[in-house]
């Protein structure tokens, strides 16, 4: 028996070409990038010699964060001091950063939910169905969601991911009022907006295991996750679908379809989100997803 795997759709601009030994090889763009992955088991299958021709290697120092060291061959782009780039997906464009903390700024494992909300957009008669992404990050599911028709109101509580969320916005032509942007605690936003009598078509979730809100509050997953997914079941609309992700927590899939079924009236599929080698003969596991729906035909 295959373990469920939600579909990941094509993204030309990434691809993972190997993984093993504690690491991904991939490319991003124009540049071929190394990081560490605790998921990747297995060995290797490519030839060491493309490993060491990464343009940008992730060494970690601590369990806070590391360095990236620049290849050999690397292209300009790699050497600046604070590297940036482009990388596309659909009709968006993405302004990729490597961080001290290993990631990039894009998440392609996501875009298999990114797929799945253009994929409910034709079932909702609303000229602009509302959605809420909370933990919204760099916002490419928010900038996707509003490319494709939906009013999108983006919650997180760092500063400098709002502020990359709106250079991604307007890389990818969008106009400055054409997302709703609130640097807020996103358990406190929900409970506001439950309180406000607001209603969403769609919810994303995307939390992390441990974060701090813009005024010090403290965020911790096994706590905060349940009061979460209920605010955020009090905001669904009639008609409405809820994505929740994670990843490097210690919870199963069936947690997840557990906590979302005590969500009203609607139906849950639950599997892992997970990065296919460029081969296609093995996947890279990426997180937990669950994905709730009610009164959408068609449902998941």
């Amino acid at each position: 028996m295959r373990p469920a795997v939600f579909e990941h759709p094509p993204f030309p601009d990434h691809v993972l070409l190997d993984s093993g030994g504690g690491e991904k090889l991939e490319r991003f763009g124009p540049l071929l990038l190394r990081r560490p992955d605790p998921q990747a088991l297995w060995r290797r299958r490519a030839p060491e010699a493309l490993w060491d021709s990464a343009h940008l290697r992730f060494v970690r120092e601590s369990d806070r964060g590391g360095r990236w060291e620049v290849g050999e061959d690397a292209p300009q782009v790699a050497r600046a001091p604070q590297p940036q780039w482009p990388c596309r997906f659909a009709a968006a464009t993405f302004l990729v950063r490597p961080t001290p903390f290993k990631h990039l700024g894009l998440f392609p494992e996501q875009a298999a939910n990114w797929a799945f909300v253009e994929e409910l957009r034709p079932r909702f008669p609303e000229p602009r169905p509302r959605l809420l992404n909370l933990f919204a990050h760099t916002g490419v599911a928010s900038v996707l969601a509003a490319q494709g028709g939906y009013s999108v109101t983006h919650v997180d509580a760092s500063r400098s991911a709002i502020a990359w969320a709106l250079d991604n916005a307007q890389a990818s032509g969008l106009a400055r009022d054409a997302l709703r942007v609130i640097c807020d605690d996103a358990l406190a936003f929900a409970r506001r907006e439950v309180r406000r009598g607001a209603r969403y078509e769609g919810i994303l979730l995307d939390p992390p295991h441990f974060g701090r809100g813009p005024k010090g509050e403290t965020w911790r997953l096994e706590q905060g996750l349940a009061p979460l997914v209920e605010a955020a079941g009090a905001l669904l609309a009639e008609r409405s679908f809820l994505v929740l992700s994670t990843y490097a927590v210690g919870y199963s899939p069936l947690a997840f379809e557990n906590l979302l079924g005590e969500l009203e009236g609607g139906d849950v599929s639950v599997g892992e989100l997970a990065l296919p080698e460029e081969s296609g003969e093995r996947r890279l596991p990426a997180g937990f997803c669950a994905r709730w729906a009610r009164g959408l035909e068609g449902e998941p």
